[in-house]
């Protein structure tokens, strides 16, 4: 299986999905899985899986909001795999976040 880590900035419209069906109240401390990268940071993600796929996502804010507002009329003019798709809540896409730095 590959395993693969997903920031926000390519987070798809299927990865969200996939998230959203697997976290439907939102996830949780005891979802979150904690390493340390190559660089020797510590990061925090949620996991959901396919078939092939194990996907690593990072935890921010924009990821907590993007899940609780989702809906999926949202993406129907998207393909699943278009990391475009899935934009910054509007009231935190001027905000910093400090997961921007990490990938």
């Amino acid at each position: 299986m590959k395993r693969i880590i997903v920031d926000f900035k390519k987070l798809t419209p299927e990865i969200l999905k996939l998230l959203v069906e697997k976290y439907p109240d939102g996830y949780d401390d005891l979802n979150i899985i904690s390493f340390k990268n190559a660089a020797g940071e510590i990061v925090e993600c949620v996991e959901v899986r396919t078939e092939d796929t194990i996907y690593l996502v990072k935890v921010s804010t924009k990821l907590e909001r993007t899940m609780e507002n989702y809906d999926e009329d949202d993406y129907e003019d998207f393909a699943d795999d278009d990391p475009e798709a899935v934009q910054p809540p509007e009231e935190l896409a001027d905000e910093v976040d400090e997961d921007d730095d990490i990938d």
